[in-house]
C-alpha cells in the first residue's frame, strides 16, 4: 500500500497494555491508516518516510482551557500565534475562552474566531460564554450559540456570580447536554496576589485562602448535581477542590475536572524566585496541595490537564506582583512539564499522561466521536513525534506565541517536541 506518510521504528504506547511498542503507522487521507508490527514485512512505499530513531508518537493534545486573546487584545496572543505555540508543544486542539472583546456571546463573534481559526496550527474550539457580556445578569441563549459553534459554556475569568443564574443555565444545559466548564471561585474572599499562607506573610501580601475556591467548586457541584447538568471545573489548585470533586464522582454527580502543569509543578514558594511571572489565578499553593493534586491525577478525580494559558505583555508583568494581570503561559510546555513531573518521578505512566491529555479530554467534549484524541486505525492523524529522556531548556527566543510570561523559562525539563501533525500536515518540526 502506498501511504502519504509512514514512520518506521516508532514508539507507540499500547491502548490496551499501556506498554510502548516499536511499529511502523501509516498515514493516508488524513487518518491513521496503518499499525504495522515490527516484524511484518509488507511492500509499502510513502510519498513521506520518516525514521522513528527511538522517539514516541502520541496522540495530538487536547487542551481545554486556553485564552487566545483575540478579538481584542491580540497584542498578547492572536489565534495564529496562539496555534504556533499549540503546534510547538504538541497540542492539536485547543478550546479558547470567551473572555475576549468583544466577549464570545454572540454569532458574529463565533463566526470571527472559526473563519481565522482555518488558517491556523491547530483546531479550535471556542467557548461562549454563559451569562451576556461576562457580567452575570442574564443567561445566554445557549442552544442558538450552540447552533453557530460554540462547543462548550463558560465565564472564565470568573465565576457565574449567583447560583440562581447558574441554575438557570444549568437547567438548558442538561436539557441539551451542552457542557458547562465553571471557574469556581468565592470573589468576597479574592482580594489578593498570592496564596493565603506563610508565604504571603513574608512577602507583607494579602492571601487568598483555599477556601476561595473550595467553596467555589462545593456550589456548582451541588447546582449541577440538582440539575443533572455535564460540569467541567477548571483550573483546580487546591486539596478541598480535589476532595469535593472525588465525593461528587463517588456520588453519581456528572463532574469531570482540570488541573494545569502549574499546580502540580510549582508551590506559593516560588512566587518568592519568580514574583509576578509565578502570579496566576488560582493561585500557586502549598507543597500539601500540589501533593493532593497529584494524587488526583493518579487515582482519576482529576481527568485531564490543560493549561489555562494566558499570554500577557511583559510591561504587564513588569508591574510588580500586586498589579500584575493573573496568569501564565502553558501550550508549548504543558507535555514536557507533565511527563518531568509526574512520569519521570514515577507518579503515573506515560499511558496515563496520554489519558489526561488527549483521551479523557477528547471523551469530555465528545471529539472522541471525530477520531480525535488516540492513536488507532481510522483515527484522525493528529499526532506529536516526541523524544523522551533528553535534557530540553525552555529559551524565550524558542517561544512561538507572542508572550513569554512563565517561570518555566530557564528551566531544563526531560523530554522534547520534534514533530507535530493535524490531519496528517505537518505544523511543527523543531530546529536541531
Amino acid at each position: 500500500m502506498k501511504y502519504d506518510i509512514l514512520i518506521n521504528n516508532i514508539r507507540r504506547v499500547d491502548s490496551l497494555t499501556g506498554a510502548p511498542v516499536i511499529c511502523r503507522v501509516g498515514v493516508k487521507d488524513g487518518r491513521i491508516a496503518a499499525i504495522i508490527p515490527r516484524d511484518r514485512r509488507d511492500d509499502d512505499s510513502a510519498e513521506t518516510v520518516i525514521e522513528g530513531r527511538g522517539r514516541y508518537i502520541l496522540p495530538g493534545f487536547i487542551d481545554l482551557h486556553v485564552h487566545l486573546r483575540d478579538p481584542g487584545y491580540t497584542y498578547k496572543e492572536d489565534i495564529i500565534s496562539g496555534s504556533h505555540a499549540a503546534a510547538a508543544g504538541g497540542v492539536t486542539s485547543v478550546f479558547c475562552m470567551p473572555n475576549t472583546d468583544p466577549v464570545c456571546d454572540s454569532a458574529d463573534v463565533l463566526s470571527y474566531i472559526k473563519k481565522r481559526a482555518k488558517k491556523a496550527d491547530c483546531r479550535v474550539f471556542p467557548v461562549a460564554a454563559i451569562t451576556r457580556g461576562l457580567q452575570s445578569r442574564e443567561v445566554n441563549d445557549l442552544v442558538a450559540l450552540k447552533a453557530a459553534g460554540a462547543c462548550a459554556f463558560s465565564d472564565d475569568g470568573k465565576p457565574v456570580m449567583t447560583a440562581s443564574l447558574l441554575r438557570d443555565a444549568m437547567k438548558v444545559a442538561a436539557a441539551e447536554e451542552l457542557l458547562i466548564m465553571s471557574h469556581c471561585e468565592e470573589l468576597s474572599l479574592a482580594n489578593g496576589s498570592v496564596n493565603e499562607g506563610k508565604i504571603s506573610k513574608l512577602l507583607g501580601l494579602d492571601g487568598i485562602p483555599n477556601i476561595c475556591e473550595d467553596i467555589g467548586v462545593l456550589r456548582d457541584i451541588a447546582v449541577a448535581a440538582d440539575t443533572g447538568c455535564r460540569l467541567h471545573i477548571c483550573h483546580v489548585s487546591t486539596r478541598g477542590a480535589v476532595e469535593a470533586v472525588r465525593q461528587a464522582k463517588a456520588h453519581g454527580v456528572r463532574v469531570t475536572a482540570e488541573t494545569c502543569p502549574h499546580y502540580f509543578a510549582l508551590t506559593d514558594e516560588d512566587v518568592v524566585f519568580y514574583g509576578a511571572m509565578a502570579k496566576m489565578n488560582p493561585p500557586l499553593r502549598s507543597r500539601d496541595d500540589a501533593k493532593a493534586i497529584i494524587e488526583g491525577l493518579r487515582d482519576g478525580t482529576l481527568d485531564c490537564i490543560s493549561t489555562d494559558h494566558a499570554p500577557h505583555s511583559d510591561e504587564e508583568k513588569r508591574a510588580g506582583i500586586e498589579k500584575a494581570p493573573n496568569g501564565i503561559i502553558g501550550l508549548q510546555t504543558s507535555f514536557i512539564a507533565a511527563y518531568t513531573y509526574l512520569v519521570v518521578p514515577g507518579h503515573i505512566p506515560l499511558s496515563k499522561l496520554i489519558e489526561l491529555m488527549s483521551y479523557n479530554p477528547a471523551k469530555i467534549t465528545g471529539l472522541d466521536k471525530q477520531g480525535l484524541g488516540s492513536l488507532e486505525v481510522g483515527s484522525r492523524a493528529d499526532f506529536t513525534l516526541v523524544t523522551l529522556g533528553v535534557e530540553n531548556t525552555v529559551t524565550k527566543t524558542a517561544l512561538r506565541g507572542k508572550s513569554a510570561n512563565t517561570p518555566f523559562v530557564g528551566m531544563t525539563f526531560e523530554a522534547r517536541i520534534d514533530e507535530t501533525y493535524v490531519e496528517g500536515k505537518r505544523v511543527f518540526k523543531a530546529e536541531q
